[in-house]
């Protein structure tokens, strides 16, 4: 195993991640197969579809040590595709495609001892598991003038249910979405120095939770 202060926070991604997608099937608690989500939505024929725009999306991942003093990572992952589905100027669904390869971190990009261990099977396995989604299943109002979305993220080829509040603006041509969730990595078999799992870390024990940070834009 290398040095945690080379490898430290891998959780994004995510990533994420995150964010907004329209998965149409039901939600599955877990699914090992799965790694790629449909984007063929005949169901939704009435919808107006927008494309997510790789360029100007962008998911950041934030994660810490048990011990805040022992600092933390921050960085980013890239969609490579993905569609928001709208419907009287309301989000009711879509599905975005993270590209694992693109796992960066902030301060020493990606090309480091740091992410080539993200990128192993100590963490999201890239090799095998290049791609990471998001599939809305529904989205609810919430306070402020958000809304809540709910839906399927599959990280490692395994699937469990998310919600977060998210602020969505139409503005004619263009769809911006933004949002933030937290999720416990440990979910999706990223283990390493979890608490949970492993005794005796003492100070180096890395926290459990991954927080995502989601700007994505969506244009027709």
């Amino acid at each position: 195993m290398k040095s945690f202060k080379k490898i430290s926070f891998v959780y994004s991604i995510v990533i994420i991640a995150p964010l907004f997608s329209a998965y149409q099937g039901p939600a599955e608690p877990e699914n090992e197969d799965r790694a790629s989500v449909s984007f063929v939505y005949a169901a939704h024929t009435a919808n107006e579809k927008y494309v997510i725009d790789t360029k100007e999306s962008v998911v950041k991942w934030k994660c810490s040590m048990v011990f805040a003093n022992k600092g933390g990572h921050n960085g980013y992952v890239s969609l490579s595709k993905g569609e928001l589905l709208v419907k009287k100027s309301q989000l009711v669904g879509g599905a975005v495609e993270v590209d694992m390869n693109t796992i960066a971190d902030e301060r020493h990009g990606s090309d480091n001892n740091l992410i080539n261990h993200l990128k192993d099977p100590d963490f999201f396995d890239v090799q095998k598991f290049p791609t990471s989604t998001f599939a809305i299943t529904r989205v609810a109002p919430a306070d402020g003038g958000n809304i809540n979305v709910t839906g399927n993220l599959t990280i490692k080829g395994i699937t469990r249910e998310v919600t977060f509040p998210a602020k969505v603006e139409v503005n004619g041509r263009t769809v911006t979405a933004n949002g933030k969730v937290s999720i416990d990595r440990t979910q999706w078999d990223v283990r390493y120095r979890s608490g949970k799992f492993f005794a005796d870390l003492a100070d180096e024990a890395i926290s459990d939770n991954i927080e995502f940070d989601m700007k994505i834009v969506a244009k027709k």
